[in-house]
């Protein structure tokens, strides 16, 4: 039989929507609530061990699995997914003597994983459990147990894993945030493992690597008209104008919301210089710099910009950097 359609004119309401979401924060919170030593305990559990971390669950659980087994492997402890049905038809033969393994299961009594244990055991593989349950087949099977368990499910039935699932994922991603403290994993680690899409370059690429030449940057000086300025910015629209001085060393920056903003502000505008409409000292990165350091200068601010200028030691300006740069390689 179909399921019944609701038949008001909105289905699910913005109420509902929130109600979800604030339900699984509040499952977060209480899980991290109960955090204890045993997070410690799984911590070291894998820190002994030099080979891989198995990763197995079922349904949903083996979903979030995947998605942690990720996580590891990204974040510096290797770590591979095993379905826990194939486990038992040849799949086994991806464990080494002593490969710690993780559980996840929301009843805790999943009969797959029950049935693995004794199996598990033959390779020396000491067992962490994230379980929906403390009181379960598993949780006095394993050697460690993440407290998984939910008051509620956050759905209108409270059938569906919603704060189930999401808890585990956030207790996966605690363990795997305290292995890469646990061992000094830094930014450059983890570049390595991203060589690829937005992420690997912002990580590895540099801003020489991107940026505008000051050939192609419209420089003005302190004393430049305004008409000056405009010229200059329409020959090289890149969205801003350097303000150099002697030796080439940048005072200020203008940018086509300076422009517009002058035009608002005055009446003739015949008579401005470029200093009376500059940013002074403007924020500004070298050209060894690191595209997600340009990024952050960018963006983690109350008001975002979309251009740097770039300097050298000596606060030379040698061109500029604009946000399109680092999203769009093709833009450069």
């Amino acid at each position: 039989m179909a399921a019944k359609v609701n038949s008001s004119p909105v289905a699910v309401s913005v109420s509902l929507a929130r109600s979800v979401m604030e339900v699984e924060a509040e499952a977060i919170q209480s899980a991290a609530g109960r955090l204890d030593g045993n997070l410690i305990e799984a911590v070291e559990l894998i820190l002994a061990h030099r080979g891989k971390v198995i990763v197995s669950g079922l349904g949903k659980s083996g979903l979030i699995g995947q998605k942690i087994a990720a996580t590891l492997c990204s974040t510096g402890t290797p770590a591979v997914y095993m379905h826990p049905a194939e486990a038992l038809h040849g799949d086994l033969g991806v464990y080494s003597p002593g490969d710690p393994t993780i559980l996840l299961s929301k009843s805790g009594s999943t009969v797959e994983l029950v049935r693995l244990v004794p199996t598990l055991r033959q390779f020396q593989s000491p067992i962490i459990g994230i379980l929906g349950s403390t009181t379960c087949a598993l949780s006095t099977a394993v050697d460690v147990v993440l407290d998984a368990s939910v008051h509620c499910e956050a759905d209108p039935c409270n059938i569906a894993p919603t704060s189930s699932a999401i808890v585990a994922l956030a207790l996966g991603d605690a363990l795997c945030c305290a292995l890469m403290k646990a061992r000094n994993f830094t930014l450059d680690d983890f570049a390595r493992f991203h060589p690829g899409g937005q992420l690997g370059r912002t990580l590895l690429a540099k801003v020489r690597e991107v940026f505008h030449g000051k050939a192609c940057v419209a420089t003005v000086r302190r004393d430049s008209t305004l008409k000056e300025v405009v010229v200059a910015m329409t020959k090289f629209p890149l969205g801003a104008a350097c303000v150099a001085g002697a030796g080439e060393v940048l005072e200020g920056i203008i940018t086509d919301g300076d422009l517009r903003r002058a035009l608002q502000e005055h009446d003739d505008i015949r008579g401005l210089r470029a200093e009376q409409i500059m940013t002074r000292n403007p924020i500004s990165i070298s050209p060894d710099a690191r595209l997600n350091e340009a990024l952050r200068l960018m963006e983690n601010r109350p008001s975002q910009i979309s251009v740097l200028p770039v300097v050298d030691r000596e606060n030379r300006c040698l061109g500029l950097l604009r946000i399109h740069d680092i999203y769009n390689p093709a833009a450069s």
